[in-house]
Protein backbone atom coordinates (compact mmCIF):
# COMPACT_ATOMS: atom_id res chain seq x y z
CA UNK A 1 0.00 0.00 0.00
CA UNK A 2 1.17 3.36 -0.71
CA UNK A 3 -0.41 6.34 0.44
CA UNK A 4 -0.28 9.47 -2.16
CA UNK A 5 -1.90 12.92 -1.93
CA UNK A 6 -2.56 16.13 -3.87
CA UNK A 7 -3.57 19.79 -4.20
CA UNK A 8 -5.50 22.22 -6.62
CA UNK A 9 -7.17 25.16 -5.79
CA UNK A 10 -10.92 25.76 -6.10
CA UNK A 11 -12.35 28.66 -7.43
CA UNK A 12 -14.13 30.43 -4.96
CA UNK A 13 -17.29 30.80 -6.60
CA UNK A 14 -17.88 26.86 -7.56
CA UNK A 15 -17.08 26.28 -3.84
CA UNK A 16 -20.86 25.45 -2.83
CA UNK A 17 -21.22 23.30 -6.56
CA UNK A 18 -17.82 21.27 -5.69
CA UNK A 19 -19.59 20.29 -2.01
CA UNK A 20 -22.83 19.76 -3.62
CA UNK A 21 -21.60 17.26 -6.02
CA UNK A 22 -19.35 15.68 -3.51
CA UNK A 23 -22.48 15.14 -1.36
CA UNK A 24 -23.73 12.38 -3.73
CA UNK A 25 -20.84 11.35 -5.74
CA UNK A 26 -22.32 9.20 -8.87
CA UNK A 27 -22.02 5.08 -7.72
CA UNK A 28 -20.21 4.57 -10.97
CA UNK A 29 -17.66 6.67 -10.04
CA UNK A 30 -17.16 5.71 -6.59
CA UNK A 31 -17.03 2.04 -7.75
CA UNK A 32 -14.25 3.09 -10.87
CA UNK A 33 -12.08 4.50 -7.84
CA UNK A 34 -12.35 1.34 -5.91
CA UNK A 35 -11.58 -0.62 -9.22
CA UNK A 36 -8.65 1.49 -9.55
CA UNK A 37 -7.01 -0.15 -6.30
CA UNK A 38 -7.43 3.31 -4.17
CA UNK A 39 -8.59 3.23 -1.30
CA UNK A 40 -9.30 5.53 1.79
CA UNK A 41 -9.84 8.27 -0.67
CA UNK A 42 -10.53 11.99 1.16
CA UNK A 43 -11.09 15.40 -0.08
CA UNK A 44 -10.27 18.37 2.19
CA UNK A 45 -10.97 21.60 1.52
CA UNK A 46 -9.08 24.94 2.97
CA UNK A 47 -10.86 28.42 3.06
CA UNK A 48 -9.97 31.00 2.46
CA UNK A 49 -7.28 29.82 0.68
CA UNK A 50 -9.55 27.70 -1.31
CA UNK A 51 -7.39 24.40 -1.18
CA UNK A 52 -8.30 21.08 -1.93
CA UNK A 53 -6.03 18.63 -0.38
CA UNK A 54 -7.03 14.51 -1.49
CA UNK A 55 -5.28 11.73 -0.32
CA UNK A 56 -5.77 8.00 -0.51
CA UNK A 57 -4.26 4.44 -0.23
CA UNK A 58 -3.17 2.89 -3.70
CA UNK A 59 -2.83 -0.75 -3.41
CA UNK A 60 -2.28 -1.63 -6.83
CA UNK A 61 0.81 -2.30 -8.22
CA UNK A 62 0.65 -0.37 -11.72
CA UNK A 63 -0.59 3.83 -10.75
CA UNK A 64 0.09 4.76 -14.31
CA UNK A 65 -2.47 2.04 -15.78
CA UNK A 66 -5.19 2.40 -12.86
CA UNK A 67 -5.10 6.40 -13.68
CA UNK A 68 -5.46 5.32 -17.46
CA UNK A 69 -8.54 3.21 -16.68
CA UNK A 70 -9.98 6.12 -14.87
CA UNK A 71 -9.28 8.58 -17.47
CA UNK A 72 -10.64 6.03 -20.54
CA UNK A 73 -13.92 5.65 -18.74
CA UNK A 74 -17.21 7.39 -19.76
CA UNK A 75 -18.66 7.72 -17.04
CA UNK A 76 -15.97 9.06 -15.04
CA UNK A 77 -15.18 11.73 -18.28
CA UNK A 78 -18.73 12.90 -17.42
CA UNK A 79 -18.15 13.43 -13.55
CA UNK A 80 -15.09 15.66 -14.92
CA UNK A 81 -16.98 17.64 -17.09
CA UNK A 82 -18.99 19.23 -13.74
CA UNK A 83 -15.91 19.12 -11.18
CA UNK A 84 -13.11 20.54 -13.53
CA UNK A 85 -14.82 24.19 -13.70
CA UNK A 86 -14.89 24.09 -10.22
CA UNK A 87 -10.79 23.85 -10.32
CA UNK A 88 -7.82 26.18 -10.45
CA UNK A 89 -5.20 23.99 -11.21
CA UNK A 90 -1.34 24.94 -10.17
CA UNK A 91 0.66 26.82 -12.73
CA UNK A 92 3.71 24.69 -11.21
CA UNK A 93 2.06 21.24 -11.36
CA UNK A 94 3.93 19.07 -13.53
CA UNK A 95 3.70 18.39 -17.17
CA UNK A 96 0.41 16.11 -17.65
CA UNK A 97 -1.41 16.87 -14.27
CA UNK A 98 -4.50 18.37 -13.31
CA UNK A 99 -4.23 17.98 -9.34
CA UNK A 100 -0.56 18.41 -8.32
CA UNK A 101 0.85 15.38 -7.00
CA UNK A 102 2.50 16.01 -3.32
CA UNK A 103 5.53 14.14 -1.74
CA UNK A 104 4.48 12.78 1.78
CA UNK A 105 7.41 13.78 3.98
CA UNK A 106 5.82 12.57 7.64
CA UNK A 107 3.33 9.53 8.35
CA UNK A 108 2.59 8.44 11.56
CA UNK A 109 -0.18 5.20 12.53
Amino acid sequence: MQRMGMVIGVNPDQIATYKRLHEAVWPEVLDLIGRCNIRNYTIFLREPENLLFGTWEYHGTDFAADMAKMAADAKNQEWWTLTIPCQRPFESRAEGEWWAMMEEVFHHD
